[in-house]
């Protein structure tokens, strides 16, 4: 019997991604973006009247729940409270912690979901540059939309300027509605939760954090419903463009090591010894044969009568072939023992003697 040890392949592909190497590769993305996000502020008027034109565009098909759920949050305090909490908070707590599970528990699909993730933040900065778009808090006051955030301020940290911390509203930009990366995030964190979760708990979750905060950025004034959609859009389109783009840096990844004339394709140092198979010991050929025992015959009492017939002979086993030990350690031949006729003693003479 053969036994063959391969270390596990997830472990070794984690090696390959070192915390201290991701760790920085996903601050300095999120800082370029936020850098981006900040510049790109645009034309105030002319992000209002995105928003009107959106928020027009709604009404007319009769999909505009944004102010019924603003007026549900403003007049229930035990649902808009909650509802700030959520949008100032898990945006930035859940994702990152949704990208540390996938690379301690699933390391094997973290890099193709951190790559859809940045590409699709990217596309939503694109989305920020090309249409700067005032959220409903922030449109004129006939349109009816209040802003929780200043209305229920006294209950968190946060100030009049989105979720950001009381005087810091000039590090963010309030003019990025469109698309919701609210939404988007959000949803690529329930897909995660329902791909790779062991059990139904997390699961359902990764169905309600979506919906939820779907529900939490339109009641809060400061997401269209235009924009929810626009969201989901974007996380579509990244994670369509995920593993050219993986295929891309491979690619060059390998022409560099070759240019450096290193081996392409594999791990080196402590990550190939994870992925090495361990030696695989030699089969054992080692055969248990037994030699045919020899028939023998009982010594006769008295006179020789006539000859006994001999036992028929038994053929020894052939020896088994080299190539299948399994079968040979298992085979024991046994020959027959055939016990020689036996004559009583004495009477044969006996049996002359009456006839006589």
């Amino acid at each position: 019997m053969t036994i063959t040890a391969t270390a596990p392949r997830a472990a070794a592909y984690r090696g390959r991604l070192r915390w201290w190497t991701e760790l920085p590769l996903i601050a300095v993305v999120y800082a370029l973006y936020s850098a981006a996000r900040l510049v790109v502020r645009g034309d105030v008027n002319d992000a209002v009247k995105h928003g009107a034109d959106i928020l027009h565009y709604e009404q007319l098909v009769h999909l505009d729940p944004e102010q019924w759920f603003n007026r549900l949050f403003t007049d229930h305090a035990f649902l808009g409270v909650p509802a700030d909490f959520a949008y100032a908070s898990l945006h930035y707590i859940v994702t990152p912690t949704v990208l540390v599970w996938l690379w301690r528990r699933r390391p094997t699909h973290y890099r193709v979901a951190r790559t859809w993730l940045m590409i699709s933040t990217l596309i939503g900065l694109i989305g920020f540059t090309a249409l700067p778009t005032a959220p409903p808090r922030l449109l004129t006051g006939h349109h009816g939309f209040i802003d929780t955030m200043a209305q229920y301020g006294s209950y968190g940290w946060w100030g009049t300027d989105a979720s950001a911390p009381r005087g810091m509203g000039h590090l963010t930009n309030q003019y990025a509605a469109m698309p919701s990366l609210h939404v988007g995030w959000s949803l690529w964190c329930g897909i995660m939760l329902w791909r790779y979760g062991r059990n139904r708990f997390v699961r359902t979750l990764g169905i309600l954090y979506p919906v939820l905060t779907s529900l939490v950025v339109m009641g809060t004034a400061n997401h269209y419903l235009m924009d929810a959609a626009a969201g989901v859009a974007v996380m579509g389109i990244g994670y369509v463009l995920a593993r050219p783009a993986l295929r891309v840096v491979d690619s060059l990844h390998d022409r560099t090591r070759q240019a450096l004339g290193r081996p392409t394709g594999t791990p080196s140092g402590a990550d190939a010894a994870a992925v090495t198979p361990a030696a695989t010991p030699a089969p054992s050929t080692a055969t248990r044969s037994t030699a045919p025992a020899q028939p023998t015959v009982p010594a006769q009492a008295g006179p020789a009568g006539p000859p006994a017939s001999a036992p028929p002979a038994v053929p020894a086993p052939a020896e088994p072939a080299a190539a299948e030990p399994a079968a040979a350690e298992d085979e024991v031949a046994f020959t027959a023992q055939v016990p020689a006729p036996t004559v009583p003693s004495g009477g044969e003479h006996a049996g002359q003697r009456r006839m006589s």
